[in-house]
């Protein structure tokens, strides 16, 4: 009788994968002995099944998982954050908010000068649906890209296939027009509580500068600098902004501030509207001189983006620990398999 115990213990427990077959064959040995079935089969059938569903899932299952883990939490960080900044009162107790430069600037008597002409980086311009395929319906001069991205999780490959460009003429494909949001709202904020240019707009706004002397040239940065011309006349309508806010404003040289590519964007700016018609803009060589006091690049990638590779491949990330660790991880996971 205790032989037939420890036998069934064994069997059942210790080597569960010949379980159906032995345990049935000790539970009638059992009977034939005259002892009494084991009560505890069903807690042997209950512990298989635990043991089942708690199998570790495939890899790329567990990959999938935690980086949907990793951005939900990334999500949820950001969202409480942004909560708490809107929900917060501005003045807590032995804390002060310092004082913006605009209002500063304001307060000693500062106003506008020169007129001001932003010009935005690679991915941080907006873009919006001007006609698309059945799938994108509803979406009519709705956002696409830079805004609640909610359009990306709700359908990803019609996103993709609009944003998406002809690879023989570099243009939109036959069907769809996906153009950039114009004015300052192209790249205020490219998403919600993720501002590049609205705080330096609204200290601009502060000492006096509104429409007529401030600009964002927003340009659609999927296309070659030369195809904005052909499709969009971005180059042309560029250079019509810049005479108009030269003329209005007593004829002040405008200063230039663009971002990341948008310093090559404008450099090729200047050289095009240096350049003969129908290539170039016509301007002559003087008309740089004449309209453009002075260029602030912040980020210029005048030697290109090499460390973007290093940075993808290699996880070079020194200053975000956390960025790091999440890379290694993706990479790990998606080369794994």
């Amino acid at each position: 009788m205790a032989a037939s115990i420890l036998r069934l213990r064994k069997l059942c427990y210790v080597q569960p994968v010949r379980f159906s077959a032995l345990c049935f064959q000790s539970f009638e040995t059992a009977k034939d002995e005259g002892a009494e079935t084991p009560k505890f089969e069903n807690e042997v059938k209950e512990k298989q099944r635990i043991k089942n569903k708690n199998k570790k899932q495939p890899r790329e299952w567990r990959c999938i998982h935690n980086c949907c883990w990793i951005i939900g939490s990334m999500c949820t960080t950001w969202w409480l954050l942004l909560f708490l900044y809107n929900t917060l009162p501005t003045a807590l107790t032995g804390f002060q908010v310092p004082e913006s430069p605009g209002t500063r600037l304001r307060r000693e008597g500062v106003s506008p000068l020169h007129p001001v002409v932003m010009v935005p980086g690679i991915v941080t311009g907006g873009l919006e649906l001007w006609e698309g395929r059945p799938c994108a319906e509803g979406l009519f001069r709705k956002r696409l890209w830079g805004g609640s991205f909610s359009e990306i999780f709700k359908r990803p490959m019609c996103l993709l296939e609009h944003l998406s460009l002809d690879n023989e003429t570099g243009l939109d494909p036959p069907g769809i027009r996906v153009r950039a949001v114009r004015g300052l709202a192209a790249a205020d904020y490219f998403a919600p509580g993720y501002f590049v240019w609205a705080v330096l707009i609204k200290n601009l706004a502060k000492i006096g500068y509104e429409g007529k002397n401030m600009h964002m040239a927003a340009y659609d940065w999927r296309l070659s600098f030369q195809n904005t011309e052909i499709r969009d006349q971005a180059l042309s309508r560029l250079k019509s902004k810049i005479e108009l806010m030269y003329a209005i404003n007593g004829h002040k040289k405008v200063v230039v501030v663009p971002h990341s590519m948008g310093a090559i964007y404008f450099l090729h700016f200047m050289k095009w509207v240096e350049s003969p018609p129908p290539m170039g803009g016509g301007g002559g060589p003087s008309w740089c001189a004449t309209h453009i006091k002075a260029i602030m690049n912040i980020g210029p990638a005048f030697l290109g983006v090499p460390r973007a590779v290093s940075n993808i491949f290699s996880a070079e990330g020194k200053d975000v620990a956390y960025i790091r660790f999440v890379y290694v991880f993706n990479f790990s996971c998606v080369f794994a398999f």
